[in-house]
């Protein structure tokens, strides 16, 4: 355990967490309403306000690195030569970062002519020699080499600390000899060489062995005894190479003897500026740190957390006379946060092992009652736990908050429990106010709404291979875990609903669509979907063969054998040896081999073209008829699926374990997977999609009369939309005309250009953008829509669909020409893809209520792709409950032209579709 001084004197290395705040909030790409990146400072800003937070008496100065070259280019020229140019995304926001560091009264040091790292550890000197304590808040392994009894190293991205223990653990040698293991290894990083042709397993056999380089050197002689493989010739290359070693320990040693104007003694923090603080904070729109400082919480605490966690009560449950309190006072509350702890992420095979609840902000409890590792303490009985929670779990009249609440709906399946109630789920009130905010797990969202940072799982369960599952971690680790689970859920809750309520439209976005949603997808979700294991093993059979004969044509074409996965490879066949154009390159400078070149290549060449039905079949094999076999359940026989509400920023939902929507049905291997997936016996399966349901809502949104009538009078729209570029009849458009104008009408629905057009039909970019020209004079309210669409979404920063959900686009005044193009296109085909998304789930709504009126499994809905359903239903009532779910899937919306949907019927989902 590492011993932390109450107030030891904070160094923050700013240009390390400049990076790493910038590539841990690449995810989120979090920008203002205008377009500028904003990530790097909010990240940067909370890990100031969690460091104050963590040490709210101590003195902290924050360094950066200067611009221009240090003393160590003079000392080697290629010194960080490699290294890439700051991106222009970065480089933004340093002065902003640097503004707001001012205006918390924090001393900002920057240094010409050397590093950070050479300030901090100067000032780490000097403050030893004061017997000062000190911390360097850092994520540079350099920085190791500072270690003392008086110096620590924290990681503040995971609040961890580095003694001289922990820097032996983790590099192999003590602080003084970390120079010595760069000067051996190098560092490609900043381009120190190193001693060519030794490893860290070498240079760690040396310094544990010799000890420094002064002393190997010393003892060359000793290090064939010390038996790794080149020891007897090591002597020889260490004499030859020894002046590069030499210079490689200079550029890693950090200074520590700069000649600064100040001291430990001079750096001591000024008042924040509030004002000045509550500009930046409004510029760069941090709502929730803003609303703190005008509020006035923290007093003279910039850094604190905006939202400050209430002080905790975390109680871990074990005995009868405890449960029986929190049951009380679960019951007397007016809403209740809870949370399951389970063995597993798989819900259908998941035991719960333990849950938690909240009743109030910061007062949360875990009852714990299958941890089962050795000497964990007596705890109540699953029985008793889950026997007196059960009432109150399926209390109709009870709400009940969590977070991401199908999974917990699944679990307690499992035991025999129904959750119902009134259910409110933190997850989906951060996607529905704005689904491209944030990310929606808890800890994102903790981080962003109430700039907390929670227990992450793999700190108190380990990762990879050797990670805990929940039953074998610690009561004394798994009760606060637990407990902050639901606690943090609560306070979400409390502050999610209240931005909710200020805005109605998206309120009943989350009343009446997503919430309604969750017990029906948890359903869809336990219930699975038979397959065909045996057709799939045939299947992977023929593919194989197939893939086998690929790469013998490839071969051929080549002219040598080649691994086909291997880029390197491949850039050599298609661009050195075959002398294909390179049409895009990595950020290293080879050509690209990236699915999207390889397809444009395909157009003139036959390799790559080989090569992209290479790559499909072998994802469709490795992805489906070689994995879904594996994940029949055992208890089911069926595969079971996960559906993710919060995923896709335009309302649609995705799956994975599989991913039903990625199986591909334009292809004939695709459609044979369909084939797997088989009805059980004595039932059909009934697959009932919306037909065309995005060029609809098109239809309606921009008003355009050629639109509503070719809908209104039933005709096929790509054939009528062919008569009017083309100018024929209906009935004389050819297969190619109609082709093409589903290229075009799919096209503008997701914001194509005349250059996309022309890729897509293979035809110059001149025709492409005639064809264009036809179709918006044909349909001049689509081309309206598609302008009033770009100005209201650059004016409002969102956009809206049929019923009130938004997607908001950051980049839609973004300077950057293509990314503001990106966004553009988005604001065009969001309302619709949007809409459809929205259409669908009202229909499952509608269904699911129609089933609930059945007799029991007559009629399971059994998948959500796209714009269809699948159900699986009795034989001897498909044919009348087929058309009752056509019928009502139609009446889930009402729009200006009817919507249609089609319905088949099939022994698999091929046949039915």
């Amino acid at each position: 355990m590492v011993a932390i001084p109450a107030k030891p004197l904070i160094l923050v290395d700013g240009s390390s967490y400049l990076y790493r705040a910038y590539f841990a909030s690449q995810q989120a790409d979090l920008r203002t309403s205008d377009g500028r990146p904003t990530g790097a400072i909010r990240v940067v800003t909370n890990m100031l306000r969690s460091l104050h937070k963590q040490f709210p008496e101590s003195r902290v100065a924050v360094v950066f690195d200067a611009k221009g070259k240090t003393f160590r280019n003079d000392m080697y020229a290629d010194y960080k030569a490699h290294r890439p140019p700051m991106p222009d995304d970065l480089r933004s926001q340093v002065e902003p970062i640097h503004a707001i560091i001012r205006a918390m009264g924090l001393p900002l040091l920057i240094e010409d002519g050397v590093e950070a790292d050479d300030v901090i550890g100067t000032l780490a000197r000097q403050a030893t020699e004061q017997r000062l304590d000190v911390v360097i808040s850092t994520g540079d392994k350099d920085m190791a080499q500072l270690v003392s009894d008086h110096v620590l190293l924290m990681d503040t991205m995971k609040n961890s600390f580095m003694d001289r223990d922990g820097v032996i653990e983790k590099f192999g040698v003590p602080p003084e000899l970390i120079v010595d293991l760069l000067a051996l290894v190098g560092d490609k990083v900043d381009n120190i060489p190193g001693m060519p042709g030794v490893g860290e397993k070498t240079a760690l056999a040396l310094l544990q062995g010799l000890g420094s380089i002064e002393d190997i050197a010393a003892d060359l002689d000793k290090i064939a005894s010390l038996g790794f493989r080149g020891a007897k010739t090591f002597a020889a290359k260490f004499l030859e190479q020894r002046e590069m070693v030499q210079l490689s320990r200079e550029l890693a040693t950090i200074k520590t003897d700069v000649a600064l104007e100040f001291g430990p003694a001079e750096l001591q923090p000024g008042e924040p500026d509030k004002e000045a603080l509550a500009a930046l904070y409004r510029e760069y729109e941090f709502r929730s740190l803003l609303e703190e400082l005008e509020r006035g919480e923290g007093k003279d605490e910039s850094a604190a957390p905006a939202a400050p966690a209430p002080e905790t009560d975390y109680q871990l449950v074990l005995e009868q006379e405890q449960l029986e309190a929190w049951i009380e006072r679960l019951q007397a509350a007016p809403y209740f946060a809870f949370d399951t702890e389970t063995t597993s992420l798989n819900y259908r095979d998941a035991r719960v092992v333990g849950v938690s609840f909240a009743v109030e902000p910061g007062r949360a409890a875990y009852v714990p009652f299958g941890h089962d590792y050795l000497d964990a303490p007596a705890q109540l009985s699953e029985e008793a736990v889950l026997g007196a929670l059960k009432p109150l779990l399926e209390d109709e009249q009870k709400v009940k908050l969590g977070q991401n609440l199908k999974y917990d709906i699944n679990v307690l399946k499992n035991h025999g429990i129904a959750l119902k109630g009134a259910l409110l789920d933190t997850m989906l009130e951060s996607y529905v106010l704005n689904s491209v905010q944030t990310r929606h797990d808890m800890d994102s969202m903790a981080a962003f709404f109430l700039n907390q940072d929670t227990t992450s799982f793999e700190s108190i369960a380990g990762k990879g291979a050797r990670q805990l599952t929940f039953n074998q971690i610690p009561l004394e680790q798994a009760g606060p875990y637990a407990a902050e689970d639901a606690d943090v859920t609560l306070r979400l809750h409390r502050h999610l609903t209240e931005k909710l309520a200020a805005e109605p439209e998206l309120q009943r976005v989350f009343e009446a669509i997503e919430m309604p949603l969750v017990p029906i997808l948890a359903r869809m979700e336990y219930t699975g979907v038979r397959i065909d294991s045996q057709l799939l093993a045939i299947q992977s059979d023929e593919i194989a063969k197939r893939l086998k004969e690929l790469e013998q044509e490839a071969f051929e074409l080549a002219g040598e054998p080649f691994n086909l996965s291997s880029p390197k490879q491949l850039g050599e066949i298609l661009f050195n040896k075959l002398e294909l154009p390179v049409l895009k390159k990595t950020p290293k400078g080879a050509p690209s081999t990236a699915e999207e070149v390889l397809q444009e290549l395909a157009l003139d060449y036959p390799l790559p073209k080989l090569l992209m039905e290479h790559r499909g079949l072998s994802k469709l094999k490795s992805t489906y008829t070689d994995k879904l076999p594996l994940m029949v359940n055992g208890h089911s026989g069926r595969i079971h699926t996960s559906y993710h509400q919060a995923n896709a920023a335009t309302g649609r939902l995705s799956s994975s374990d599989p991913n039903l929507q990625n199986i591909p049905i334009r292809t004939p291997e695709g459609r044979r997977i369909r084939q797997a997936f088989v009805a059980e016996p004595g039932y059909k399966l009934v697959a009932a999609d919306y037909s065309q349901i995005e060029l609809r809502i098109m239809a309606h949104l921009s008003r355009d009369q050629g639109l509503l009538d070719a809908f209104a009078r039933g005709l096929d729209i790509h054939k009528a939309t062919a008569a009017e570029v083309f100018g024929v009849a209906v009935e004389q458009v050819t297969s190619e005309q109609r082709r093409r104008a589903k290229a075009i009408n799919f096209g503008l629905i997701y914001g194509m250009s005349a250059f996309g057009l022309s890729r897509q039909l293979g035809i110059p970019r001149a025709e492409s953008q005639a064809y264009m020209d036809i179709y918006f004079e044909r349909y001049p309210g689509v081309l309206r829509y598609m302008e009033e669409t770009r100005a209201q979404a650059a004016e409002q920063g969102y956009v809206s669909t049929l019923f009130g959900r938004r997607l908001y686009l950051p980049e839609i005044n973004a300077k950057n020409g293509a990314r503001r193009k990106g966004a553009e296109r988005a604001a065009i085909n969001a309302p619709m893809q949007g809409s459809a998304a929205d259409i669908i789930k009202q229909a499952m709504i509608k269904v699911d209520a129609w089933i609930a009126g059945l007799p029991a499994d007559e009629v399971r809905m059994l998948m959500q792709v796209h714009d269809e359903l699948v159900f699986e239903i009795r034989e001897d009532r498909v044919d009348a409950y087929k058309d009752e779910i056509r019928a009502l899937m139609e009446q889930a919306a009402t729009l200006d032209v009817p919507l249609l949907v089609e319905a088949g019927v099939g022994e698999n989902w091929d046949q039915a579709h």
